[in-house]
């Protein structure tokens, strides 16, 4: 059985295909051989009464075989030359097309997502999907055949009358069936290729996308932070993860698959203009959906997998950000009673930290690996945001360091270990604190030099002092506590490059003339 929802009355508008025949099977006329339908009104005189009769109560895609006898047919006086007087006629009748002149669109819905925020008004501008048939189930057309949507503006004209009605009302997502008879589709001409006059039409629709010029972005905030101390502004550095969706829920791309934040300037035109404007004013670790309207994406054109005209769904979480005008933030936790001795340049420092990114990841950690870190201050031993931080602290405090990725490990960050552009966070205790020596010297004397110093140093007093027994001597210096060398580098290559210094000669010994202190030295030495 198939289903009849509607039948011929009178009054109605019918296309339909048949064959007639005599009793005796002889063919007299044929629609199929015109290959055209029979259209006409029923009930009002256009047909011979049998016909008139015969059609009301028919479904379309009904089949019919019909007997008029002469009386309801052409009579006593036939048709000349084609159907004799007081002819009995048989037609095969199959109806194609019904529709009255009282008709209106009719629509109905067999599909509509639990979420439907807007409805489709006019001036709003859509994609959607179709396939077209007509009443019979015929298909003329389809834009999934095309493996395209139908982009169109509805209700200002650029579309059939019945079309530009069915559609308002839809949501995204949303399947509806538009019937449409012909007064609101092609009219009596069709369209002069696929559809035929008087065709009564059927769209299966599937909207995909919906917008208005006049739209801006949308924005939905999913996640905010508690703790928000900055928001987002023009000219920030982001890192950010997104998916980026259709609105019928398409992906289209993902940071996410490729396992690496999107990082880009916002607010100075280095991403779409809706994003440009959706990522102002977020917090790190924020989670928000970004609706963009395509005039604010990527326009009529489209890019890669993006349709032209469509709309942008981005649910993006914000790793962190920065300002290139950004220093270091020191916040200190704790500090001991005594805190009087503070870091500086060329002290030698030992501490612990942990090392993090503004989202909490852990990249590494003193604590875990159970041993100190130890630089000295000022020398270029680690990056130069943690070298400031370390700066004016006093042995037992706790604070936390941030560091821009200008001051940190740039845009190429460290492979497998820190991502490029990263913002860092070191939450660092100081242990211990080893005071180095003024600036430009490795060496220094803690007591009075001695007026007969090559000669102490001389001690088989030829004249001449080779490596090893100034290395001796400088030693010696040090466990007594009569000489310093700066903490925290190697001792031996120190005095080595002290011993090099004063042999300005480079032939390996030191002879009294080219041994000099430093104060005696227009440039650096080492004693």
């Amino acid at each position: 059985m198939f289903a009849c929802p509607r039948t011929v009355r009178s009054g109605d508008f019918v296309r339909y295909h048949y064959v007639g025949t005599f009793p005796d099977g002889q063919k007299f006329d044929s629609s199929y051989d015109r290959d055209s339908t029979f259209n006409v009104f029923v009930g009002k005189g256009q047909l011979i009464a049998g016909m008139d009769q015969a059609l009301v109560g028919m479904c379309v895609n009904e089949r019919r075989f019909v007997k008029i006898p002469p009386k309801l047919a052409y009579g006593s006086e036939g048709v000349s030359g084609v159907i004799p007087p007081d002819s009995v006629l048989h037609f095969d009748v199959l109806l194609m097309d019904i529709w009255n002149s009282e008709d209106q669109v009719q629509v109905h819905t067999y599909f509509k997502p639990p979420s439907c925020p807007r409805t489709i008004q006019v001036s709003d501008f859509v994609r959607y999907h179709y396939n077209g048939t007509f009443l019979d189930g015929t298909l003329f057309d389809s834009s999934h055949n095309r493996m395209k949507t139908y982009d169109t503006y509805v209700g200002i004209g650029w579309l059939i009358p019945g079309m530009d009605k069915g559609l308002l009302g839809m949501c995204v997502g949303e399947k509806r069936i538009i019937t449409i008879p012909p007064f609101l589709a092609y009219g009596e001409d069709g369209d002069g290729k696929d559809i035929p006059g008087q065709a009564s039409l059927v769209f299966d629709v599937a909207l995909l996308d919906l917008h208005n010029p006049k739209d801006g972005i949308s924005v939905e905030n999913k996640v905010v932070p508690e703790n928000c101390e900055r928001r987002s502004q023009s000219g920030d550095f982001l890192r950010y993860h997104y998916n980026g969706t259709l609105l019928d829920g398409t992906l289209f791309d993902s940071s996410y698959s490729r396992n690496r934040t999107f990082d880009t300037y916002i607010g100075q035109g280095y991403v779409i203009a809706g994003m440009d404007e959706g990522l102002l004013g977020v917090c790190i670790g924020e989670k928000r959906r970004i609706v963009v309207p395509p005039h604010l994406g990527y326009g009529e054109d489209g890019r890669g997998n993006i349709p032209g005209s469509a709309v942008l769904v981005f649910d993006i979480h914000v790793i962190d950000f920065h300002n290139p005008s950004d220093s270091i933030s020191v916040t200190s936790h704790y500090k001991p009673p005594d805190c009087s001795v503070l870091s500086k340049k060329g002290d030698y420092l030992k501490y612990h930290y942990n090392a993090s990114l503004l989202d909490g990841t852990l990249l590494d950690s003193t604590w875990n690996l159970g041993k100190t870190y130890n630089i000295v201050l000022g020398s270029g031993q680690v990056v130069l945001g943690m070298d400031m931080g370390l700066r004016e602290m006093c042995v037992g405090e706790k604070r936390t360091v941030i560091i821009p990725p200008h001051l940190g490990y740039g845009e190429a960050g460290v492979d497998g270990e820190v991502p490029g552009s990263a913002v860092l966070v070191f939450d660092i205790e100081l242990l211990e604190l080893v005071a180095g020596l003024p600036e430009g010297y490795m060496f220094i004397w803690n007591d009075e030099v001695s007026s007969n110093l090559f000669e102490e140093i001389d001690k088989d007093g030829n004249g001449e002092v080779l490596l090893e027994e100034f290395s001796e001597y400088i030693h010696a210096q040090v466990a007594s506590g009569k000489g310093k060398l700066a903490p925290g580098f190697d001792a031996e290559m120190i005095v080595k490059n002290m011993f090099t210094n004063q042999d300005r000669n480079a032939d390996g010994k030191v002879t009294a003339e080219e041994f000099k202190l430093k104060d005696q030295e227009a440039k650096h030495d080492e004693l």
